[in-house]
């Protein structure tokens, strides 16, 4: 496409004037926004839900595992007879 075909066209489009929309286009973009943003609390709500129940989790069997208490040696067996 050469620049007098991009000027022609660009000239149409000038003159023609502005789409005719649909008269419900913002009522239902609206409505579409409103679910989506919906959906997106709802999701979020979820995820952090989730992050808080792993945290607790956590707590819960660090607190009952403890791994940061190094286990008893079984390697060296006991002294008996001296």
């Amino acid at each position: 496409m050469n620049r007098s075909d991009r000027e022609e066209r660009v000239r149409r489009l000038m003159v023609a004037g502005p789409p005719v929309l649909p008269p419900d286009l913002a009522a239902e973009a609206m409505r579409r926004g409103a679910r989506m943003l919906r959906r997106r609390t709802c999701a979020r709500r979820v995820l952090w839900l989730l992050l808080c129940a792993g945290a607790v989790a956590f707590a819960v069997w660090a607190l009952t595992a403890r791994p940061w208490v190094e286990p008893p040696s079984d390697t060296t067996p006991p002294l008996t007879g001296w």
